[in-house]
């Protein structure tokens, strides 16, 4: 029972875990920036934007009718990878209806009026006054508490 309730715990981390890197990857952008001379990737960058080929490569040669040793600029191609996040987590308050609105407040109310205490400690039954006693029933059937 106790290795099932550490396990059941442990569970329970990995999963709170797993679902807050989800949420943190799908909310965050990011772009991936490649250039390409030719078929050949020359360079890439996650931050920055790419190099364009200004550097002197013979021994690479393409397949192609252009080549790097050439520095034509018309075979280069520059390729950008953007991946949006959401932006719509956050709700506004000047789009939400009337029956929203209604819910809201509601539920605003009962859950403060919820941890208002009392004032006295309310006894239900303080005016009534016990039924008198005319046997005593324990001893009459000899049942003892011990």
């Amino acid at each position: 029972m106790y290795f099932y309730k550490v396990m059941l715990a442990f569970f329970r981390k990995i999963v709170s875990i797993v679902i807050a890197f989800i949420v943190l990857f799908s909310t965050m952008s990011f772009s991936v920036d490649m250039h390409y001379c030719g078929d050949h990737l020359v360079d890439f960058s996650f931050f920055e934007e790419a190099d364009a080929c200004l550097m002197k490569a013979d021994n690479l040669t393409s397949g192609s009718e252009c080549s790097i040793v050439k520095m034509d600029m018309d075979c280069c191609t520059d390729v950008q990878f953007l991946q949006d996040g959401q932006d719509d987590l956050k709700i506004t308050f000047d789009h939400i209806s009337f029956d929203q609105q209604l819910f809201l407040t509601s539920f605003v109310h009962t859950y403060i009026n919820l941890f208002e205490g009392f004032d006295k400690n309310i006894i239900p039954f303080g005016d009534y006054s016990p039924p008198p006693l005319i046997r005593d029933i324990q001893i009459l059937d000899q049942i003892f508490l011990i």
